[in-house]
């Protein structure tokens, strides 16, 4: 049985946390900095209340919970809206990471006279964005961007990670004395080829079936989702694919699918990353030893200017200039470069493989993190106003699949004919357009609460509410 003292602590620990955010939030700190704070404070050197240095078992945890993050940074982004900046966001991820992780390895094998490939796994682990802070900034703040940049943020942060990762995976399997030119093609060819075959195989099966399948509780609906995720993940790493990409594209295509009870699980997981990222923050921050800051925090803090002034200026304008996309726009996506939890856990991965390091990786790489969330992630909101480009007139929200239209007064009777492409179907699979809510359902004498598997038949009299019928009139 589990000590009541430490469920006692555990609560404790989460109830300081959503209080500590609730204080620190106006004073523009980001939330996840303090769950980082608290894991220093209550570690080996701070009050000591928890021993805990062990890499092999953070590992485990980090990898774990990582599942869940990266899963609903796709489960939770809008397609719809993110379509007319996929591309550049793609090449941001892939092109942009490559490059961010190069020039930082230049700069570690030149100025702090690391092995190239120690410099280059060093670039490799911090050549990722945390999706975890670009999503809380945007969704807290309300942050809406011109010219879909809040879409483009989010598409790079939550799909960079995987390629972060590949690199840091060929940059270690080099280090091996007995690598190869063809073990490290092979490597990468598993890993993105089984990565993307395994992550499309869920995501279009669990989405094809959830749209016949019937529970009749629905909060299994969220363990299903969760099994999915799980599995998308253990699957692809079986057979050596790239887990984290197959989570990632996995929950793309189920988020951006038609599913019952789909805006209650967007908001079930948005609660489950949570949880993951206060676990994975506080555990980073109880594997940290701040005695240790003192013989890296030159090189961190070097590190850390390159990667802001830079390597991701300079991948910014590569990646963005052909695009066409206004200075102004590269400037403050290049200032969104945020380091986090994925680049700490990374070189978690790194320092449990036991490869020989001249610099301290793990705690270079958490001065890096810190600096970034701390400085760049609470500054973002002001830097996005100074350079004029907050979008008051529309709501952030609508880059998440969870959104919903606010919508007027504006009600509206519609007769379902027989001959009507409506008739006969669900109101999730009747293809009504997104911007028309179905209120009520009558039929005969009856008067029916419509749920998404409510199948419309004819004659029914449907009372729809929406901005604009016009589309609804078409059909």
């Amino acid at each position: 049985m589990v000590h009541l003292t430490t469920l006692t602590v555990m609560a404790a620990l989460l109830l300081l946390c959503v209080a500590s955010s609730k204080l620190l939030y106006r004073f523009g700190v980001p939330t996840l900095l303090i769950f980082l704070a608290l894991g220093m404070l209550f570690g080996s050197d701070g009050l000591g209340l928890i021993d805990f240095g062990d890499f092999a078992l953070a590992r485990e945890i980090c990898s774990a919970v990582l599942i869940f993050i990266m899963f609903y940074g796709g489960f939770g982004t809008s397609w719809k809206a993110a379509r007319p900046v996929a591309a550049p966001a793609i090449l941001m991820s892939s092109l942009g990471t490559v490059v961010t992780a190069f020039l930082t390895g230049l700069l570690c094998r030149l100025f702090l006279h690391t092995t190239l490939l120690e410099g280059l796994l060093i670039g490799s682990v911090l050549g990722s964005t945390d999706a975890a802070s670009v999503f809380s900034i945007l969704r807290a703040r309300k942050l809406n961007l011109k010219g879909g940049l809040a879409s483009l943020l989010e598409i790079e942060s939550g799909s960079n990670d995987p390629f972060a990762y590949m690199m840091a995976i060929t940059v270690l399997t080099l280090m091996q004395p007995s690598s190869g030119a063809g073990a490290i093609v092979l490597t990468l060819a598993r890993q993105l080829g089984f990565g993307l075959l395994v992550g499309a195989a869920f995501g279009l099966a669990v989405a094809y079936g959830m749209r016949r399948l019937r529970v009749e509780v629905d909060g299994l609906y969220s363990l299903l989702i969760v099994a999915v995720a799980l599995l998308s993940y253990t699957v692809a790493e079986s057979v050596g694919g790239n887990g984290y990409l197959s989570v990632y594209l996995a929950g793309i295509l189920l988020g951006n699918s038609k599913m019952l009870h789909k805006r209650n699980l967007v908001h079930f997981f948005d609660g489950i990353s949570w949880l993951a990222q206060i676990i994975l923050f506080f555990a980073i921050g109880l594997l940290s030893f701040p005695s240790r800051f003192a013989a890296i925090i030159v090189p961190g803090v070097c590190v850390f200017l390159f990667l802001l002034l830079v390597a991701r200026p300079a991948a910014t304008a590569l990646v963005l200039t052909p695009f066409r996309v206004p200075l102004r726009s590269q400037l403050f996506v290049s200032w969104v470069g945020l380091r986090g939890a994925a680049s700490i856990v990374f070189a978690i991965f790194a320092v449990s493989e036991g490869v020989p390091l001249q610099y301290d990786l793990f705690h270079i790489v958490f001065i890096v993190a810190l600096l970034s969330a701390g400085l760049q992630g609470s500054l973002v909101p002001r830097l996005a106003r100074k350079l004029g480009l907050v979008d008051n007139s529309v709501q952030v929200l609508k880059t998440f699949t969870d959104y919903q239209e606010e919508f007027g007064t504006q009600l509206m009777e519609f007769q379902v004919s027989p001959g009507s492409r409506w008739a006969g179907k669900s109101i999730m699979d009747a293809d009504i357009p997104e911007e028309v809510l179905v209120v009520m359902v009558r039929r005969g004498g009856e008067t029916i609460i419509p749920k998404g598997s409510t199948v419309l038949q004819a004659h029914d009299t449907l009372v729809l509410s929406a901005n604009d019928f016009d589309s609804l009139l078409e059909t």
